[in-house]
């Protein structure tokens, strides 16, 4: 295959016993808190936390970005496999992965993406990366000399695709772990060689990869390995990024919900009067969850709306612009409320769907918010086609579950 084409490869994974699997995986690293990792790890010496959230080992005062935390983070890392914990497998393969989250379920593939493919831009990004959130996972991975934490991508409908990972699952899984949160994660290996070229072949002719989750993951990987090409630490582990692909259709994407602290000075009817200028707003008997774009729902004062901009409003030509969250930042958000930048006013916070409507409710009627916003989710068609598009969609856009477990399978940085 010519190297254009090659935008992912088989390797030879570092993964745990099956009998340890429950015992290693975790959540990603940026789900939990320190707190809550620390807590989540107690009589849990096996833990990919020990790794992927090193600081829990040490003292609550040291900076979670201090070197003292990736030297622990190594050391913890090289414990497990120097206690046969964690083995590599001893030739290249791919890996499927299922998750299952009650009735959902989606079946992926385990494999080292292409370094090149990503800079080319045939694995595409949808979102602005902050370099501190680089840095960090650009000293996790020198420190292990390793990627751990997956990057979940996207890729168009094949059918191919889907058939040949769906062919591993007919074997023994090498992990099947259901987490503290029900969520299922079951993982195979494929290791015959004409499976491995069939993968290759039919990956290789897909147009693109998306990446759905894990921007700064991909982009440090990137980052390591443009400083390592030419030097003696230059392998092929280095110039590929650990990911698990999934079709695009069978991806679940929640609704990123908004709440603000203020109304900028507007009394609750003077509020719902400008709402009122582009939006239709009706009240609402209980909870809003919106069905379609266009829509959304609104908690104030203790009782809910249902809010739909105004036809003339929706900007049905521009991908980013159409997206729910874009439409309201810029109809209500900036104009009414002030709020222009998502990524820095303390006045607006984000809440994943996975909380809940009575999340939004809870904060407002704490008094801690005063008004929140139920989203339409974004979808997976809209993600791709900004992505198509070179552009980056407005913060905290998409809410991805169920989400991947650290510690199934890692990516060492040396040859394979």
């Amino acid at each position: 295959m010519s190297p254009d084409r090659c935008l992912i490869r088989p390797f030879a994974g570092l993964r745990p016993r099956s009998a340890d699997a429950a015992a290693v995986a975790a959540p990603p690293y940026d789900v939990l808190s320190s707190e809550e990792a620390r807590q989540a790890a107690v009589g849990k010496p096996l833990s990919f936390l020990h790794v992927s959230k090193a600081e829990i080992d040490l003292s609550p005062d040291v900076d979670h970005y201090a070197p003292e935390v990736y030297a622990r983070s190594a050391a913890n890392f090289q414990s497990l496999i120097d206690s046969g914990v964690l083995r590599r497998d001893p030739h290249p393969c791919y890996y499927a992965y299922r998750l299952v989250m009650g009735e959902h379920v989606q079946t992926g593939l385990v494999a080292a993406a292409s370094i090149a493919a990503y800079e080319s831009n045939r694995i595409r990004k949808h979102e602005f990366t902050r370099p501190d959130k680089e840095d960090d996972r650009v000293r996790q991975i020198e420190a292990l000399n390793a990627q751990t934490g997956p990057v979940l991508l996207a890729h168009p409908d094949s059918a191919a695709a889907e058939r040949l990972v769906a062919l591993a699952t007919e074997s023994v899984p090498v992990a099947d772990v259901t987490a503290d949160d029900g969520i299922r994660h079951t993982l195979w290996i494929i290791e015959q060689a004409a499976s491995l070229a069939q993968i290759s072949e039919v990956f290789g002719a897909m147009p693109a990869l998306y990446i759905a989750d894990g921007h700064h993951r991909s982009a440090a990987a990137a980052r390591v390995a443009a400083a390592r090409r030419g030097s003696q630490d230059a392998a092929a582990g280095a110039e590929s990024f650990l990911a698990v692909i999934f079709p695009a259709a069978q991806m679940r994407i929640m609704d990123y919900n908004r709440v603000v602290r203020d109304l900028n000075g507007l009394t609750e009817e003077a509020f719902l009067r400008e709402v009122g200028q582009r939006y239709t707003v009706s009240p609402a008997a209980g909870p809003v969850k919106p069905e379609r774009r266009g829509v959304c729902g609104l908690y104030l004062g203790g009782r809910w709306y249902r809010l739909e901009l105004r036809p003339g409003l929706v900007p049905v030509s521009d991908p980013v612009r159409r997206l729910d969250v874009a439409m309201l930042a810029e109809q209500l958000l900036g104009p009414i409320l002030g709020i222009t930048d998502l990524r820095r006013d303390t006045r607006v916070e984000f809440i994943g769907g996975m909380r809940g409507l009575k999340e939004l409710e809870r904060r407002v009627n704490s008094g801690e918010m005063a008004a929140a916003f139920a989203m339409y989710p974004t979808q997976m068609g809209d993600l791709m086609a900004v992505a198509d598009a070179g552009q980056v969609m407005p913060p905290k856009s998409t809410w991805f579950e169920p989400k991947l477990a650290d510690g199934l399978v890692s990516l060492l940085l040396d040859p394979d």
